[in-house]
C-alpha cells in the first residue's frame, strides 16, 4: 500500500491532482464567459448556463458506465483515455457554428471526463493505506479548486485579450500537456482486481448502495451543497458585470481566485477530520458558507470577494469530508460507492442553477441568497443526523474494536 508522505504518495497524489485540475478547469472553463454568451448568442442568463450545467449533468449520468467499466479494464487507461478524449473536443469548441453545437459538445465533454474522478477515487481507495487516504482525497479535492479556479481565470483573460474561441484553443493546450504530465508520475495499480464487466453485478451495487443510509446522507449533502454552489457562482457573473459593478471578464475570471481558499481548506478538513468527527466538519463548512452567503448581500465588491472566499472556504471543507465518507462506509465496491457520490454531486450541479434562477427573477441577488440559505438549512438538518451515526460507529468501536456503518 501507498503509505502516507513517501515518495509513492506524493507522485500519486500529483498525479491525481492533474488529472482532478484537468476535469474541473475545463468544466468551469465557461463560467465567466455567460454574460458574453449572453451578449453574442442572444440568450437568458439560464440558458447560457447551460453551457455549465449540461457539462456537470453528463458528467453525472456517465459515471455508472465507468464505475463498471474500470473494474474491467484497469484505473489508469481509463483516465488516460478520458483526457484525450476531453482535450479533443476542447479544442473542436472553438469552432463551434453556433450555441447548439458548443453544447452539444460540452454534453461529449462531460462524458468524457466522467472517466477521471469516480476512477480516481476508486484508486485512492485501493492503492493508499488507511492514515493516508484521508489525506490523498483531501490533496486531490484542492486540485478541483485549483482547476476550477485557474481554467476560469485564464478563459477570463484571454477573452479580454483575444476572444472566447481563442481560450477554448489555449484551454485544450493546456490538457494535452497535464495529459503528459499525469501519465509519466502516476504510479501503475498494485492492488487493482480485475473483474469482468457485469452490468447487472454493477446494477445491484448500485441499489446496495442506495439502501445504505449511512451513504445516503453523503450523496444528499454533497448533491445539494454543489446544487447552491454552482448556481451562486453562475449568478454572480452577472451581479458583477451589471450595475453598479461593470467589470470585465479578466476580473470575472480572477475572481475566481477565491477558489484559493477551496484549495486550502480541503487539505485542511483532511487533517481536522483525524481529530474531530467527519460529520462535526461537515457542520464547520456549512456555518461557514452561510455567513458567507449572507456576506455577498452588502454592495460593495471587495466584501463580495470575501463572502466567495469563505464560501469556498465553507464548501470544499464539507465537499472533502463527505467525500472521505464515502470512502470510509463503504463496505465493498468503492468504485460503484464513489461513483454514486459523484453522480449525485453532479446532477446537483447542473441543476442549481435553474432552481436559483428562479429566484433571481424574482429577487434579483438577494432572491439567490435566500434560495441558498434554505438548502444549507436542509444540509444542516442531515449533518444533525450524520452525526448519530457517527456517534454509533464510535461507540460500536469502543465495544468491538469494529467500525460498521449503520
Amino acid at each position: 500500500m501507498i503509505e502516507l508522505q513517501t515518495k509513492q504518495f506524493w507522485r500519486a497524489t500529483i498525479a491525481l491532482g492533474i488529472a482532478s485540475f484537468v476535469i474541473f478547469a475545463n468544466v468551469y472553463y465557461a463560467q465567466p464567459l455567460l454574460p458574453v454568451f449572453t451578449d453574442e448568442f442572444a440568450l437568458s442568463p439560464a440558458v447560457s448556463s447551460l453551457s455549465v450545467s449540461l457539462v456537470l449533468f453528463s458528467l453525472g449520468v456517465s459515471f455508472f458506465f465507468y464505475s463498471a467499466l474500470s473494474d474491467a479494464i484497469g484505473r489508469k487507461k481509463i483516465i488516460v483515455i478520458a483526457m484525450i478524449i476531453s482535450s479533443v473536443v476542447t479544442v473542436s469548441i472553438a469552432f463551434v457554428p453556433n450555441f447548439e453545437m458548443l453544447l452539444v459538445l460540452r454534453v461529449l465533454q462531460g462524458v468524457a471526463l466522467a472517466g477521471i474522478p469516480t476512477v480516481a477515487m476508486a484508486y485512492i481507495g485501493e492503492e493508499f493505506a488507511a492514515r493516508a487516504l484521508t489525506l490523498a482525497i483531501g490533496i486531490h479535492i484542492s486540485a478541483n479548486s485549483i482547476g476550477g479556479m485557474s481554467g476560469r481565470m485564464v478563459s477570463g483573460m484571454v477573452t479580454d485579450w483575444y476572444d472566447w474561441r481563442i481560450a477554448f484553443l489555449v484551454m485544450g493546450v493546456l490538457s494535452l500537456v497535464a495529459l503528459v504530465a499525469f501519465m509519466l508520475l502516476l504510479p501503475s495499480s498494485k492492488h487493482f482486481k480485475r473483474k469482468s464487466f457485469d452490468w447487472k453485478s454493477a446494477v445491484t451495487e448500485y441499489k446496495l448502495h442506495l439502501k445504505n443510509r449511512t451513504l445516503r446522507l453523503a450523496y444528499l449533502v454533497g448533491g445539494l451543497h454543489f446544487f447552491i454552489f454552482v448556481g451562486i457562482y453562475n449568478f454572480i457573473t452577472y451581479l458583477l458585470s451589471g450595475d453598479p459593478f461593470y467589470v470585465s471578464t479578466t476580473i470575472l475570471g480572477f475572481l475566481f481566485i477565491t477558489y484559493l481558499a477551496g484549495t486550502f481548506s480541503s487539505t485542511l478538513a483532511g487533517k481536522v477530520s483525524q481529530k474531530l468527527l467527519q460529520s462535526h466538519c461537515i457542520g464547520i463548512g456549512i456555518l461557514i458558507m452561510v455567513v458567507s452567503t449572507l456576506l455577498t448581500l452588502v454592495s460593495n465588491l471587495w466584501v463580495i470577494v470575501l463572502g466567495l472566499l469563505g464560501l469556498s472556504f465553507g464548501f470544499f471543507f464539507a465537499h472533502s469530508c463527505s467525500s472521505a465518507w464515502v470512502s470510509k462506509y463503504a463496505q465493498f465496491g468503492k468504485a460503484s460507492a464513489s461513483g454514486l457520490y459523484l453522480t449525485s454531486y453532479y446532477f446537483g450541479g447542473s441543476l442549481g442553477s435553474f432552481y436559483l434562477s428562479i429566484f433571481w427573477n424574482i429577487g434579483h441577488w438577494a432572491g439567490v441568497v435566500i434560495g441558498a440559505i434554505l438548502i444549507l438549512a436542509i444540509t444542516s438538518y442531515l449533518m444533525l443526523q450524520m452525526i448519530k451515526v457517527e456517534k454509533h460507529a464510535v461507540e460500536v468501536e469502543k465495544g468491538s474494536g469494529t467500525v460498521l456503518a449503520r
